[in-house]
């Protein structure tokens, strides 16, 4: 698997995932569970958050951020739809590169001012990783309140995006 492919199917994977944690967080009751719906949010606001900003960064502009995360909460339902265009947006977006520009390495500034150098493929696997891990935390608050979370697991969105790869060879 080239690194354009397999960088393509972890950014599927990605968004399978996504898909798969909003649609289990609206298990929760908003009322009896806010504590833990909003923490949840605010988890996810910030993947979101920091995958605009790199989208800013691979496409070399400005971004309105100040910081990881925003003052306000969205609902369940503004986040999802947010997230389900990033997650478009990124799919899109690697899909148009070649070889040179994912090695191609960009200066940027984090939102604390400090600076960055990182390859587009670097940023690529950034979101990536960086998603996984906080979803992970999701996780977690899903689990305290005896709710099993999505098994977010790369194995999985492979088996069930190609249900041959579990035929005998």
């Amino acid at each position: 698997m080239s690194n354009a492919s397999l960088l393509t199917s972890l950014l599927q994977y990605k968004a399978w995932a996504n898909q798969e944690l909003f649609a289990e967080l609206r298990r929760l009751d908003p009322l009896t569970q806010h504590s833990e719906l909003h923490a949840a949010l605010r988890t996810l606001n910030h993947i979101h958050v920091v995958e605009r900003i790199f989208v800013a960064n691979l496409q070399g502009t400005r971004h309105d951020y100040s910081a990881t995360n925003t003052p306000e909460t969205p609902t369940l339902a503004e986040l999802q739809q947010a997230v389900q265009e990033t997650d478009r947006w990124y799919l899109d977006y690697a899909a148009g590169l070649s070889a040179a520009q994912l090695a191609e390495r960009l200066h940027f500034n984090f939102v604390d001012g400090d600076t960055g150098c990182m390859s587009r493929e670097e940023m690529l696997a950034h979101i990536v990783t960086h998603g996984g891990y906080h979803r992970g935390a999701v996780g977690r608050i899903m689990a305290q309140l005896q709710l099993a979370p999505p098994r977010d697991i790369y194995t999985r969105f492979l088996h069930e995006d190609q249900p041959q790869r579990r035929e005998a060879s």
